[in-house]
């Protein structure tokens, strides 16, 4: 792809920590070819708006500034499938037309898009309807995109959820509780295993691993045998109860998502082992953190990588991270299937290792 391009960029999906990173690194890159980069306003929603929402992008706004804030600066959508995207009167109507018009309305080359597997599905779709250039760059907290060892956000996720814990450790111990952490993960216990090594959880539950609350209670009874007078316990939003059903928030408009499991394992602790268990929900604060160094550092490779595959003529693939260098790999098989937690993973033996219940 000789010669002055026009790329565009946008985010999708939930935001996270190092989003912003990408978007730098992708237009100093682009700058350095003498290249234009777009930046895409709200997703595939920007392409969607009649006029378009859009903003040049160019080195002298890319600041480190920049590269330090939390989210994203171009915002993010997780709503509107424009497949069937709903509409006032309660249809649901295929406008991906309208997105694909209007990337060739923006006289785009080809488009980076910073998303997770749900995104990347949709995106990779439009561009294949359009005929257009795509190159994806993962990026999610919950870590589950496939082929790449690391997405943009879970670093820091995983810190948050880490200070989270040694922040609740000394409040545990000063009152004699059991401490039960809730932190995200849509499919995938990724944060809750890595932050529960690195906080010194005595259990962890994630969904991949059904778990008995009696499990669970030996091991407060064993804690406490030790002569120590609190535990604590991370557990993934998406683990099921012991009756093996899902637990779920209703929000306004009747919305529901993943959350409340907290609670209902600290109910269950206290009914079983008499204990006093309280219940922290980090929620959206693993979101909207200043990114980590790593999360910096990761996001920086990507967003230049995915510019030089545009410089390269590659296409449909997905910027990945493997063996300590930046890859890249066949987008249709990375997001053919999410990346759960196996059951030899190394985490998994390290935690058994240290003697951290997960539950069965």
């Amino acid at each position: 792809m000789a010669g002055e391009k026009r790329i565009g960029i946008l985010t999708s999906g939930g935001d996270c920590a190092g989003l912003n990173a990408v978007i730098r690194a992708a237009v100093c890159r682009a700058d350095g070819l003498g290249w234009t980069v777009i930046g895409i306003k709200e997703g595939t929603s920007g392409l969607l708006s009649r006029p378009l929402r859009y903003e040049v992008l160019t080195p002298d706004k890319m600041t480190t500034a920049v590269m330090r804030q939390g989210g994203t600066i171009l915002g993010t959508t997780n709503k509107g499938d424009p497949f069937a995207f709903p509409m006032s009167d309660g249809t649901l109507k295929d406008r991906s037309v309208e997105i694909v018009g209007g990337y060739h309305e923006l006289g785009l080359d080809a488009l980076i898009g910073v998303g997770g597997d749900g995104s990347h599905t949709i995106l990779r779709r439009l561009a294949q309807q359009g005929g257009f250039n795509y190159v994806g760059i993962p990026k999610t907290i919950d870590n589950d995109v496939g082929l790449t060892e690391v997405s943009v956000g879970f670093d820091t996720a995983v810190a948050v959820a880490t200070e989270a814990l040694d922040r609740l450790q000394p409040t545990a111990a000063s009152h004699a509780r059991v401490m039960v952490l809730e932190v995200m993960g849509r499919d995938a216990g990724h944060i809750a295993l890595a932050a529960g090594i690195a906080g010194g959880a005595d259990v962890i539950l994630i969904p991949e691993i059904p778990f008995s609350i009696d499990s669970v209670a030996h091991k407060i009874r064993e804690v406490r045998k030790t002569g120590r007078n609190f535990a604590l316990v991370v557990v993934s939003e998406a683990v099921k109860t012991a009756e093996g059903t899902t637990v779920h928030k209703e929000y306004h408009g009747g919305e529901k998502r993943l959350g409340g499991i907290g609670d209902y394992i600290a109910s269950k602790i206290a009914s079983t082992t008499g204990a006093d268990a309280r219940v922290t929900v980090l929620g959206h604060v693993q979101r909207g953190s200043m990114p980590s160094w790593r999360d910096r550092l990761i996001a920086s490779a990507f967003g230049a990588h995915a510019v030089d595959l545009i410089a390269e003529g590659k296409f449909d693939r997905l910027v990945a991270w493997s063996d300590r260098r930046v890859i890249d790999v066949p987008l249709q098989e990375a997001i053919a299937e999410y990346q759960d937690i196996k059951h030899d993973d190394p985490l998994l033996r390290t935690a058994r290792a240290l003697g951290i219940c997960l539950g069965d």
